[in-house]
């Protein structure tokens, strides 16, 4: 039987070996402002992306990009923010994306098959 606490962190492991193989250089991970989170935070080429992840074990409810709520964009954005204000990098060039991560099979607490859809320049913040 799986642990579904589980099935979170095993996304983001997968997500993160997926755009490293795509040339993306993952910064953080986890990054935590206040109550915030952003799952990645990678750099591609000249630009700074923050990155949700979301993973399911089935579409039954949707598919998992549409977890990316607008409540769940503003707090990315917070957090973004927060990064870049701490950062000292002069105005980098910015984007957020999303990755979804649906299993199409799982093995004890591992995710044996899935698919991964990426999302560049899913949503964007206002100035």
């Amino acid at each position: 039987m799986y642990d579904p606490h589980l099935l979170g962190p095993e996304g983001e492991r997968l997500a993160a070996d997926y755009l490293a193989k795509q040339g993306y250089r993952i910064l953080e991970r986890n990054y935590r402002y206040h109550r915030n989170e952003i799952d990645l935070i990678a750099r591609h080429r000249h630009t700074l992306c923050f990155i949700e992840v979301k993973t399911r074990l089935s579409s039954a409810k949707g598919h998992p990009a549409e977890a990316v709520t607008l409540q769940k964009q503003r707090e990315i954005i917070k957090a973004a923010r927060a990064y870049l204000a701490l950062s000292g990098d002069e105005e980098p060039e910015c984007r957020f994306d999303v990755v979804a991560v649906l299993v199409k099979r799982m093995e004890e607490n591992r995710i044996a098959s899935f698919a991964i859809e990426h999302f560049i320049d899913a949503f964007w913040a206002s100035s």
